[in-house]
């Protein structure tokens, strides 16, 4: 299984870093006249990597995942010379790590996500130790989902964890002795909290991921079982839903959902200018990614409807909205239903993906051992040998294989699958273990699946379910 996260390298993103459950750290060169191959491959975790992440100036590169390990490796000389292998330093933590993230300010700081609720703030420039300073952990009471720096001011950090918490918080506030700390660094707290107006309760889908985009000014939310979800900084609401409820499709053919894998979407668009980062891409498990095109917030935000609590409770109609509690008013963000591209030429879920911010090139892997590039042209710098996506996307069938329940006996025999000799065979088997997955657990409309599971009277409308060491 691959795995890409953006940013790239900060060199007008020269570099990629992948990485997934062959458990070796990949560094890819856009500089390269066929990028058919790594150019440097890095050793070290022992287990599935989740996240990867660039220092500020490509000094570092940090991966984490399921060894609860933080690997720190040293690039500096990338562009100029041999790397080591090895990490110089690692770090490790109590539980699986979901995400990493670079200070854009400072090399040597960095923030790391835990499973078992952990926010840690390293530092690189202080020796490192087995012992974690306790002025330098957030204790959540959930798993933590995700963690990003914002990317122009300097303690601004984004959190959400698996009780749909997503917050905004200052580094000032959230670390450091406990005298100094408050309200577990918290500025500011987003609303994920769904009601739905014909049936009279509401859910919290669980966000797996959040994005800014370059001036922070945007975020992006992808949750469990729910439509990316776009706000502005400035409002705790959401300002618009991406949905792909408007592509022209067959009665077999599957749209957006999310509903069986972690996903990471982000913002970018066709240029290296601010004024560029105004498209969002994700992945989906019908086996496209999704690219569409956010309005600005200013007509996002006109465009947004309010309703007041007594009068949602008039209408005996569908529609979705937002809101704090059962008591609030719900505000219904604008739906972009038609996306500028679909995405296709994979033969599973897609899990991530990332716009390049040079070339016109977007990037897209998931369960599959590859990383699909996709170009509106046939040749590129790096690549000469593009060819044509299909445009027809592979049909989850609809019962199980006999293939398929050779690799689901194995396993509920307690051992491992016996997938097949070769690499493409292994991989088939790898899709058809998720090809059953998401019979079990997924749907193409995301309210097939939503967990509607709170009554109105049961939502915590408290602003966090966090609390501090």
């Amino acid at each position: 299984m691959a795995f890409i996260i953006p940013p790239l390298s900060s060199n007008g993103g020269r570099f990629l870093a992948s990485g997934g459950d062959d458990l070796d750290v990949h560094l890819w060169d856009f500089h390269q006249e066929d990028i058919n191959k790594p150019c440097h491959t890095l050793v070290g975790p022992r287990n599935n990597i989740f996240c990867l992440e660039f220092s500020r100036s490509n000094q570092f590169l940090f991966a984490g995942g399921t060894d609860t390990i933080v690997h720190q490796y040293d690039v500096s000389r990338l562009e100029t010379g041999p790397l080591s292998k090895l990490p110089m330093n690692m770090v490790r933590e109590h539980d699986t790590i979901r995400d990493v993230t670079c200070s854009p300010f400072r090399d040597e700081v960095f923030l790391s996500g835990s499973e078992d609720g952990r926010i840690i703030q390293h530092d690189a420039r202080l020796s490192f130790s087995p012992n974690i300073r306790i002025a330098d952990i957030i204790q959540l009471t959930a798993e933590v989902t995700s963690v990003q720096f914002h990317p122009t001011v300097e303690n601004l950090f984004i959190t959400s964890d698996s009780n749909s918490n997503v917050c905004l918080r200052d580094t000032r506030m959230a670390f450091g002795p406990r005298k100094s700390r408050s309200n577990e660094g918290i500025v500011r707290t987003f609303h994920t909290t769904i009601a739905r107006r014909n049936i009279g309760t509401m859910s919290r889908p669980e966000p797996s991921s959040v994005a800014f985009d370059r001036e922070g000014k945007k975020l992006a939310i992808t949750s469990l079982h729910y439509y990316p979800t776009i706000y502005s900084l400035s409002d705790t609401y959401p300002i618009a839903i991406c949905t792909g409820n408007s592509v022209a499709r067959s009665p077999s053919q599957r749209t957006y959902s999310n509903s069986c894998t972690m996903k990471h979407g982000c913002f970018g668009g066709p240029g290296p200018m601010i004024s560029d980062d105004d498209y969002y891409l994700g992945g989906s498990d019908d086996f496209c990614g999704y690219l569409w095109k956010i309005p600005p917030v200013e007509q996002l935000m006109a465009q947004r409807e309010e309703i007041p609590a007594h009068e949602w409770r008039l209408d005996g109609s569908n529609i979705v909205g937002f809101t704090e509690n059962a008591d609030s008013s719900k505000f219904i963000p604008t739906e972009l239903p038609t996306p500028s591209a679909v995405l296709k030429g994979h033969n599973s879920i897609v899990n991530t993906g990332l716009i390049h911010p040079q070339f016109p090139l977007i990037l897209t892997a998931g369960i599959e051992s590859t990383i699909t590039l996709h170009s509106p042209f046939p040749s590129c710098p790096f690549s000469r040998r593009l060819s044509l996506t299909p445009q027809e996307v592979r049909q989850l069938p609809s019962s199980t294989t006999p293939e398929e329940a050779r690799v689901i006996d194995s396993l509920l025999l307690g051992v491992e699958p016996a997938f097949g000799e070769s690499a493409d065979e292994a991989e088939m088997d790898t899709i058809r273990l998720f090809d059953r997955i998401l019979r079990m657990e997924g749907g193409a409309d995301p309210f097939e699946v939503l967990p509607w599971v709170q009554t109105s009277e049961d939502v915590d409308d408290s602003s966090s379910d966090a609390s501090m060491v």
